[in-house]
């Protein structure tokens, strides 16, 4: 009987890692200069647009390809705003985005950073025409700065938005 359940156990297996396993992102489309898709894991859906760095400068040898900005919906918070630098930002290190005549502050974590004011990102993103990230550079030497086009964000956004729709207020 031991091996029966043993048994019934081991081919059990790879169809409960399977269904455990998380699926890969499914694309929502190209907008211009950003692209939005989707993904879930353990369950939860997650909405994201992206877009790579069109210019980067005070860093040889690392590719604007290397550096992206990011919009994730989640549901435990919406216009999360991030920047994967490519390199990993000196402890304490202060990112700056520059969209227009706003800047807005971002604590970093090894090679992301992230913006304190979401929101305020997404509102001044929506309006502009690129964002410009500037930090400490590795070891905090020097500044490097990454460009960003924001053509088509305002797109990519609504698609995130309506794929991952905000949950009900609580009442």
């Amino acid at each position: 009987m031991r091996f029966l359940i043993l048994a019934a156990l081991l081919l059990a297996a790879p169809a409960l890692a399977q269904s455990r396993a998380p699926a890969g992102p499914r694309s929502l489309g190209t907008f211009q200069s950003w692209t939005a898709a989707t993904h879930t894991e353990n369950g939860v859906k997650y909405c994201y647009a992206f877009a790579r760095a069109t210019r980067s400068e005070g860093m040889p040898g690392r590719a604007p390809a290397q550096v992206s900005l990011l919009v994730t919906h989640r549901p435990t918070g919406r216009d999360q705003v991030a920047i994967r630098s490519g390199y990993t930002y000196a402890r304490s290190a202060e990112l700056r985005l520059s969209i227009g005549e706003t800047t807005l502050p971002a604590y970093t974590a090894q090679d992301s950073a992230f913006l304190r004011d979401g929101r305020a990102a997404v509102a001044a993103m929506r309006g502009g025409r690129e964002a410009l990230a500037r930090a400490p550079g590795p070891n905090n030497r020097g500044t490097v700065s990454d460009q960003f086009p924001l053509a088509g964000f305002s797109a990519a956004y609504d698609a995130i938005t309506r794929e991952c729709p905000a949950p009900p207020a609580r009442r």
